[in-house]
């Protein structure tokens, strides 16, 4: 595909600046993608694959950082969380799921056209492929691991990891999506390929993940590296996504089994404003996936401006004093009614997450303080930089991800047991929800537990799919989907019209394709 031949010549210059990485104490995944033209003199030992892997994970977070929170604008604004924008340039039109809204094909700077396109995961994609091919042919003695055989396993099953969980996450926000699952030597032979059936690409995913899972070990003890590479719990944690996702439930039990009993995780205490919002630093014992953040490039993304579109999570959920260079209203607004909803009796709430994870309670702009973990690098509180990691999947998301199938295959008690467990941990009693309900009280469970962690658009999909209870919306005027809308798949994105110019065999997402 074009983007891919374009992102090969585009990487010819960052060869030398690969190998000066290798040599560095740089963060794992900070290291710079391997690109095609240096194929001939690479792959040659241990040091170089695993600095070829370490891009591999670094593509994955340039793709999901676009715009500095990439990951929460596809699963959390346009949701029930957050009151729709009105205002700016396509905050409006993000927020509000008008992903239709023209933008003229030279401007390529804007949101809306970022958002639409899926230039980065493809070259993440890219990378895990080349990755894939490379990596196995070097000979076990230039690997200089005591155990040669399982490093060089290990290196070839996060690749596949990797591009399991690229295609999941670019099906659920697309649909179908060109399945490219092989590396070409002649980026300009790179052939354009059609949309693939989101079935073919979850079984693909699954095949992946299968491969994965015989090469990985599981790692049960905290380690630097334990939530930012991943291990066989990190794929069965996303194997119990996807086969949520799928509507497989029976499947999950077992996949998220795997996770809970074997996987060595254990939960973080609510028990402190600190303890809390400590987990969301990233690398703790409860983080199963996580995506490392570059302090100097992603860290620093935080503005005052409203309409800087590159802004952190953090810069656009905090107010002083948890971010001092932020002193008026926060830039996107929480709605005030969901999070009622969510948490009851709010003013004198017992529930720990509630009481520690937010702030301003009760007025009209009351904030999340999950992100809050800042340190300012300049004179008087000045220049701050964002501490926080992207966490993917995390013990908790898990466990309610079973109760979730649990009340599916009608075992209503068995979802209770988990919920209340979770429930347990924030310091509050049983739910009191009926088990006629109980499906729709897991998904609340998880809006409560994972607020603004990327889940709830997601969550919300397999919640209407299941009962057809809309809660995009919120409580404001603005109807973000019907349920006539919702069956037509309004919830996919739409492709931006610049990736069918370039690539005439892809067709517009069926429910946008008479819209744009």
């Amino acid at each position: 595909m074009k983007f891919i031949k374009s992102y090969h010549n585009q990487l010819l210059a960052l060869f030398m600046l690969t190998m000066m990485t290798v040599s560095c104490s740089k963060k794992f995944t900070e290291r710079v993608p391997i690109n095609a033209p240096t194929d001939a003199n690479f792959w040659k030992n241990e040091t170089e694959a695993t600095s070829a892997v370490a891009g591999s994970y670094a593509s994955l977070r340039i793709a999901m950082n676009e715009m500095g929170m990439g990951h929460y604008y596809y699963g959390d604004t346009q949701t029930d969380q957050f009151v729709a924008r009105t205002n700016g340039e396509d905050y409006p039109a993000i927020t509000q799921i008008q992903w239709q809204t023209f933008v003229a094909p030279s401007q390529t700077f804007r949101g809306l056209i970022k958002l639409r396109r899926w230039d980065n995961f493809y070259r993440a994609v890219d990378q895990v492929n080349r990755c894939i091919k490379y990596i196995q042919p070097i000979p076990l003695s230039n690997f200089t691991s005591v155990n040669k055989q399982a490093a060089k396993d290990a290196l070839i099953g996060e690749n596949y990891f990797l591009r399991a969980f690229t295609y999941f996450y670019i099906s659920r926000i697309w649909g179908d999506v060109p399945l490219v699952i092989e590396t070409v030597e002649d980026a300009a032979a790179t052939p354009n390929l059609p949309r693939a059936k989101q079935a073919d690409v979850l079984d693909q995913c699954i095949k992946d993940l299968q491969e994965a899972i015989k090469l990985l070990p599981y790692v049960t003890a905290p380690t630097a590296t334990r939530p930012i590479r991943a291990n066989k719990g990190t794929c069965y944690a996303l194997l119990a996504h996807i086969y949520a996702w799928k509507g497989e439930y029976d499947k999950v039990v077992p996949a998220a089994d795997s996770v809970i009993t074997s996987g060595g995780y254990s939960h973080v205490s609510r028990a402190t404003r600190a303890s809390y919002t400590a987990m969301f630093r990233g690398n703790s014992s409860e983080a199963i996936f996580e995506i490392s953040q570059n302090a100097a490039n992603e860290g620093s993304l935080i503005t005052a401006g409203y309409g800087d579109i590159n802004n952190s999570i953090a810069a656009r959920t905090l107010k002083s004093p948890y971010l001092l260079t932020q002193l008026g209203n926060s830039l996107f607004t929480l709605d005030a009614g969901t999070l009622t909803t969510l948490f009851p009796n709010n003013a004198d709430s017992v529930d720990l997450r509630r009481r520690n994870g937010f702030d301003f309670w009760g007025t009209t702009d009351p904030i999340c303080t999950k992100y809050a973990n800042i340190v300012y690098t300049g004179p008087n509180n000045t220049s701050p930089l964002s501490q926080n990691n992207i966490l993917v999947f995390r013990l908790a998301d898990i466990k309610l991800l079973k109760a979730e199938a649990l009340a599916s295959l009608n075992n209503p008690s068995g979802a209770r047991t988990i919920v209340n467990e979770i429930r347990g941990l924030a310091g509050l009693g049983p739910t009191t929800a009926t088990d006629a309900n109980m499906f729709e009280e897991v998904i609340q469970e998880r809006g409560r537990e994972l607020f603004i962690e990327g889940h709830r658009f997601y969550d919300l999909v397999r919640l209407a799919r299941k009962t057809n209870i809309i809660r995009f919306n919120g409580t404001g005027t603005i109807s973000r989907m019907t349920i006539t809308d919702f069956n037509l798949g309004k919830y996919y994105w739409p492709i931006d019209p610049i990736l069918i110019s370039l690539n005439p065999l892809l067709t517009q997402t069926p429910f946008w394709a008479d819209k744009m």
